[in-house]
């Protein structure tokens, strides 16, 4: 696929002779030469180029003469066009540091110097190493080579906006990491060159803290470790490699492994805008001692993306952590809801119930609340609504609902009212166009806020996050309600909440319940506002008519989470739907750009709702866009698709 920003980089654990620099160099050369053609930056470990383990050995002139020469050779061998960064003990006007050299296509551009020297339990670095603050020169010479050097030096690729910061092992342990200040200075890229041994879960905590990091400093971070090969006198090493971003861990290496090599495409579009949207958290500050070296990689066209791309970015693949989210996020709606109610001094609640997996969630979201206020589930007045459209299967599914629940139960028709109000506007009840969906649509709500008034009370609204995307709605139809709790969950989460609470109903015990919930998730999306077929089953299927949710909810996430252009969004979704025809995905996005634009004036008047999610519509909180913006380049970027 095209590069669209991502950068590749590569990490390895080379197996190592300590003391012997030049065999540690030929086994960092053989891995280079195998790397993806398309590697920008590859990352080696702590003092990979003599070993990390060397102990008194660091004394030794021979071999600090000769990690120089071979540091040299590294670069002159080094494959073109690629980034190299590896560990290497130096020695800078007569004091040896701990070092990691940054090279570039044949050319040493600069040493970055150990901040944080460990002097604790196993670690007895400073018997042979001075910290960086130590330093009393910002220059080394290597090979008749002027080389920058210190802690605060950047390294800055203007082909491929890369701004890389290095720090090594104990820098990243400290209370505040090197790499912090790095990130503060304008870095995006954060490499870590380690020699972390492994100890009983001291990886679930290295992981945690890289993956931390990469989050707090809005940046991907690539991490590269001493491997098994370092000496076992006292210590054990894994080559426990990770590469994350954001938050997210991209790829890590199984411990002990050996010589593998992972790989990770960072995205830098996703990482600029993060730092955009959330400048408060990361405001690049300006540092007067700080080095940035610039150079200008050749670039690649295309990338080979090796990393997943999960086609349900809103719905964990694991069973067990779908279900402890989904539970999470029923709790903050509920929570969202009780709260409403107590504030307001508010015990009456009218929900229009329809069978369908929307209302399904509104009403155990109400559930929920009145067991959290201690409330008669009789305060909860479900209402259903039979219309022209309305199936024996999901109004079933509603009544059954609605006796295991313990709620107040109401039925009103509104044929009749519907078809006085066709008489009313002059129309023929036999013309199944928007009017005579929309009008069936508004007449539910218009009997929902009357009941509300009755029973001074509140409507739920049931419309979820995909709907608001699309437009989905009718607009002072079901768009609109007193508190929306559904507002921010996407439709292929809705499903899952629902299944989330049919299993804990079955763990439970409650097979009644278990059941009813599973045949509503079962049951085709439709707002049933057009009659069945002879045999009653429903005719109009909403994804018909749209496309499928599964691709909405993946365009959704990746425009609004990250703002990424559609052309890049139909290249990641056909990574992440290999199954679905192109043709299928293309007449999708359109839809979806389509109305996104052309329906924003219902999400700019859309009632209040809890956010359960990184993503909501909110025109007090997370969305705000003028109605009338113009779609033309969202859609002319389409246009490329090839």
């Amino acid at each position: 696929m095209k590069r669209f920003n991502y950068y590749k980089v590569a990490t390895a654990s080379p197996e190592v002779w300590i003391g012997n620099p030049k065999k540690n160099v030929d086994s960092m050369l053989k891995i280079m030469e195998g790397l993806d053609k398309d590697t920008q930056l590859v990352v080696f470990p702590e003092l990979a180029v003599s070993g990390y383990t060397c102990q008194d050995l660091f004394y030794e002139d021979l071999l600090l003469e000769q990690v120089k020469k071979e540091l040299v050779r590294l670069c002159d061998q080094m494959p073109d066009n690629l980034a190299c960064v590896a560990g290497a003990p130096l020695v800078i006007q007569d004091t040896l540091y701990n070092c990691a050299v940054f090279m570039y296509d044949h050319d040493i551009l600069g040493i970055y110097v150990k901040s944080h020297i460990p002097g604790y339990n196993e670690y007895y670095e400073p018997r042979w190493f001075s910290p960086a603050d130590d330093l009393k020169t910002n220059e080394v010479i290597l090979d008749h080579r002027i080389v920058p050097a210190g802690n605060h030096i950047l390294f800055s690729d203007l082909s491929t906006g890369a701004r890389i910061g290095i720090e090594i092992c104990e820098d990243l342990w400290s209370a505040i990491p090197v790499s912090s200040y790095h990130a503060l200075a304008g870095a995006n890229i954060l490499v870590n060159c380690s020699a972390s041994n492994e100890v009983i879960a001291k990886d679930a905590y290295r992981r945690s803290l890289v993956v931390h990091q990469s989050a707090a400093t809005y940046s991907g971070y690539v991490y590269a470790s001493a491997g098994r090969d370092e000496s076992s006198s006292d210590l054990v090493f894994s080559g426990h490699d990770l590469i994350a971003q954001d938050g997210t861990l991209l790829n890590e290496s199984t411990l002990y492994d050996g010589r593998s090599v992972i790989y990770g495409e960072i995205d830098l579009q996703h990482i600029k805008t993060d730092r955009i949207h959330f400048k408060t958290s990361l405001e690049e500050q300006s540092f007067d001692d700080y080095i940035t070296v610039e150079y200008e990689s050749l670039p690649f066209d295309s990338i080979e993306l090796k990393q997943k791309i999960d086609a349900y970015p809103f719905v964990p693949s694991d069973i067990d952590q779908r279900i402890e989210r989904c539970q999470k996020i029923l709790h903050i709606q509920a929570c969202g809801l009780a709260t409403r109610l107590k504030k307001i001094g508010c015990q009456d609640v009218i929900i229009g119930i329809s069978g369908g997996l929307d209302s399904t969630l509104a009403l155990l979201v109400a559930s929920r609340a009145y067991d959290m206020l201690g409330l008669d589930p009789k305060g909860i007045h479900a209402i259903t609504m039979p219309g022209f459209g309305t199936t024996k299967r999901t109004k079933s599914n509603a009544q059954q609902l609605m006796e295991i629940l313990d709620t107040s139960m109401d039925e009103i028709p509104i044929a009749k009212g519907v078809r006085q109000h066709f008489e009313d506007i002059s129309h023929d009840e036999s013309v199944h166009d928007i009017t005579y969906e929309n009008s069936q649509a508004r007449y539910r709500t218009m009997l929902l806020m009357d009941l509300a008034n009755q029973y001074n009370g509140i409507v739920v609204g049931t419309g979820d996050l995909s709907e608001l995307a699309l437009g989905w709605c009718t607009y002072n139809g079901d768009h609109m309600s007193m508190y929306a709790v559904n507002a921010s969950v996407p439709k292929t989460l809705v499903r899952y909440i629902v299944e989330s609470e049919a299993i804990k109903a079955q763990r439970d015990g409650n097979t009644d319940l278990a059941t009813v919930l599973l045949d509503i998730c079962d049951t085709p999306v439709s707002p049933e506002l057009l009659p069945p077929d002879p045999d009653g089953v429903i005719v109009q299927k909403t994804e018909e008519v749209l496309g499928s949710y599964d691709l909405h909810d993946f365009f959704l996430y990746h425009m609004l989470r990250f703002h990424e252009r559609p052309l890049k969004i139909y290249a990641l979704c056909r990574l992440a739907f290999p199954h679905i025809e192109k043709e299928t995905i293309v007449s999708a996005i359109h839809t979806f750009y389509r109305r996104f634009f052309a329906q924003q004036f219902k999400r700019n008047c859309m009632p209040d709702g809890v956010k359960v999610g990184s993503i909501s519509f909110s025109p007090r909180g997370d969305w705000r866009m003028p109605s009338d913006a113009d779609r033309s380049l969202w859609m002319e970027d389409l246009e490329n698709i090839g």
